[in-house]
This record gives C-alpha cells, sequence and structure tokens, in this order.
C-alpha cells in the first residue's frame, strides 16, 4: 500500500429539485482540482439530506478522477458514503473496482478527507497493479 496526500479545491453547485418532490435530498455536482501527490481535477455528482436532529446528516457521491498519480497518468473513481450522528462523522471512501484506465488501471484504495482551518486535506492509499 502507497501513502498519497495532499489538499483540494471543491466547487459544489446545487442542481435543481424535482418538482412537486416532497423531501427528496438535495443534488450536488462536484468540480474538484487535486494538489500535491495527486494532480488533477474530478467531477461528480452528490446527493444529501439533513435530519431535523442538528448535525445528523448523510450523503454518498460518486467522482472521476483524471490526473496523475505517483508519476502515472490515467483516471480512476472514487464512490462515497457519509453519516454523520449529532456531529460524529463516519467517511467511507473507496475507488471503484476496475474503474482505472491508462497507467493507473488496476488501481484499488481508499481515501480520507479532513477539513481543517477551511482547507480541503485528502489522505489516499492506494495499490497499483
Amino acid at each position: 500500500m502507497t501513502h498519497a496526500k495532499g489538499t483540494f479545491d471543491v466547487k459544489m453547485t446545487p442542481q435543481p429539485e424535482r418538482a412537486g418532490a416532497d423531501a427528496v435530498p438535495g443534488r450536488f455536482s462536484l468540480d474538484k482540482r487535486f494538489h500535491g501527490d495527486l494532480e488533477g481535477t474530478s467531477k461528480g455528482q452528490m446527493l444529501a439530506v439533513s435530519t431535523a436532529v442538528p448535525g445528523s446528516a448523510g450523503y454518498v457521491a460518486i467522482e472521476r478522477f483524471e490526473g496523475t498519480l505517483a508519476g502515472r497518468h490515467g483516471a480512476f473513481v472514487l464512490q462515497h458514503n457519509a453519516t454523520m450522528t449529532r456531529g460524529a462523522p463516519e467517511l467511507h471512501i473507496v475507488v471503484v473496482p476496475d474503474s482505472g484506465t491508462g497507467d493507473l488501471a488496476g488501481i484499488s484504495g481508499s481515501m480520507t478527507i479532513v477539513i481543517e482551518d477551511g482547507k480541503h486535506i485528502y489522505a489516499f492509499d492506494f495499490t497499483l497493479a
């Protein structure tokens, strides 16, 4: 397993809700730029919902990264699954199996994200074929 780290910038754009839908999750498009050991961009979609209890929420997302990692160029897909229970976060981000292309074909791994002082920081543990 190899470790990569760095930061990313993210733009989340709310998408229109379906007319007449009640209590549907919010939908967002994601545009990210990664810096550090991952250099490149990703685009994705997110569904998120908050509950009536402060600090409780959940989201799922899929994003496709394209760029370089460890000197190799290619793309892969990340799948997010996250919940927050009264402020306690639980986040799982994994590489979708067999989603790697180019020099990143066969990649597997998982990512963590923390936000410190408004800055998004990632840690990515991965294996390349």
